[in-house]
Formats: structure tokens, C-alpha cells, sequence
């Protein structure tokens, strides 16, 4: 249950921030209140994973990662941004780093 919360969490902040992207400062109404309940869902969701017992360290490294990944990947394909090959390289060693900090625990 604690990795479904996760999964929503990084869902709801990526939506968040792409609409925050659309929401032009907070001038466009509907981005903008999409941006806001993003946001406190991600949080609430967070929360609840942290509650449910995942460590604190895994769970915000495992957010932050994934929904670093996929906004950089949703600006590329779908929003007309670049990623460069630096970027990418970039976007990988937060994935490996994610990885050694989930994996550096087991015993």
C-alpha cells in the first residue's frame, strides 16, 4: 500500500507541475487550481507513505527522482522543450543515486 500512495504522490506532482507550467504565473484559472490541488494531493499522498512506515529518505528520494524524470521527459515530448545529452546523463545519475540509496540499506 505505501508504494501505491507513492505512485500517486509523484502523479499528482507531475501533474501539478506541468499544469503549473499552463497556469502563466498564476493568471489561468483552471491550471492554476489543478496546480494547487496537485500539490496537496501529492503532499497528502506523501504523507500517508510516510505514515504507512517507508523511511523518509527513500520515499522523498524516490518522488523527487521520478517526478524529475517524467516532467523532463513530458517537457521534451509533449512541450516543445529541450533535453539535451548533459541533461539526460543528468536525469540518469538522480535515477542511479535513487538506486544506491534504496539498495545501500539492505543488509
Amino acid at each position: 500500500m505505501p508504494w501505491l500512495l507513492l505512485i500517486g504522490a509523484i502523479l499528482a506532482e507531475v501533474t501539478a507541475t506541468v499544469s503549473l507550467r499552463f497556469s502563466e504565473g498564476f493568471t489561468r484559472l483552471v491550471p492554476s487550481v489543478i496546480t494547487a490541488i496537485g500539490y496537496g494531493t501529492a503532499f497528502f499522498l506523501l504523507a500517508q507513505t510516510l505514515k504507512l512506515g517507508m523511511p523518509v529518505g527513500v520515499a522523498y528520494a524516490i518522488w523527487a527522482a521520478v517526478g524529475v524524470s517524467l516532467v523532463a521527459v513530458i517537457g521534451a515530448l509533449f512541450l516543445g522543450e529541450t533535453l539535451t545529452w548533459v541533461q539526460v546523463a543528468g536525469v540518469l545519475l538522480i535515477i542511479g543515486g535513487v538506486l544506491a540509496i534504496e539498495t545501500g540499506g539492505a543488509h
